[in-house]
């Protein structure tokens, strides 16, 4: 963080920004978002779920739904043993507290490393326009985990995928007091056309995403 914050140091200098004068730059800035007009956008859609599940599929991700949190250990666990993936995982702190053992699933709250093959996170929210999702990192959402292990299994809450990127960002301005050291947007495995134009997936990230959609706690 020194070296950003050395950057960003800088760049205020340059601006003649200080602690006595913030307040009036933040002010300037929120006014001057409120006022911009937004560009023009696709048509408006009444089921924001149906399209981000619509979407998420064209981007060769898979979804499942379920009603509530506790159910999501099980779930896990029969789309781990469909696809012979390890029964063993690592989570986000949030997540850890749910029944993973009793669903015969090994699931440890720990920093991911290159020898976990499945990472299990939640999101920030998630974008219907784009069908992606957006995940901020933070010690208790550390990026790394959805971006490491060959299968990331995400948790969305129905009530937090948003229509297009405008809200998502708006989202984040209205509920974080300040944006987060990485914004990651997410829109299925990783994937590459480098080579003749064939389009391989996992090549610089996971291989398969997998959408677990939750309605209610």
């Amino acid at each position: 963080m020194n070296s950003r914050e050395n950057i960003l140091g800088r760049i205020r200098t340059k601006l003649g920004r200080n602690a006595g004068n913030a307040e009036t730059g933040i002010a300037a800035m929120e006014a001057y978002l409120a006022a911009r007009k937004p560009g023009p956008r696709p048509p408006a859609v009444a089921d924001l779920m149906e399209r981000f599940k619509q979407k998420s599929e064209a981007q060769s991700s898979t979804i499942e739904e379920v009603a509530m949190l506790a159910e999501l250990p099980l779930t896990i666990a029969r789309y781990l043993a469909r696809h012979e993936l390890p029964t063993q995982a690592v989570c986000w702190p949030e997540l850890g507290g749910l029944a993973w053992r009793e669903a015969g699933l090994d699931v440890s709250m720990r920093h991911v490393s290159g020898a976990d093959l499945v990472g299990i996170t939640g999101c920030y929210c998630a974008v219907a326009e784009t069908g992606s999702l957006l995940l901020c990192s933070s010690p208790a959402t550390p990026a790394a985990l959805s971006l490491l292990p060959e299968t990331h299994i995400a948790i969305v809450p129905a009530a937090r995928i948003v229509a297009g990127m405008e809200e998502a960002w708006g989202l984040l301005r209205a509920e974080l007091k300040e944006l987060p050291r990485a914004v990651n947007f997410i829109s299925g495995p990783s994937r590459t056309g480098d080579i003749e134009q064939t389009i391989v997936l996992g090549a610089h990230g996971p291989y398969r995403v997998h959408i677990i959609i939750v309605h209610g706690q």
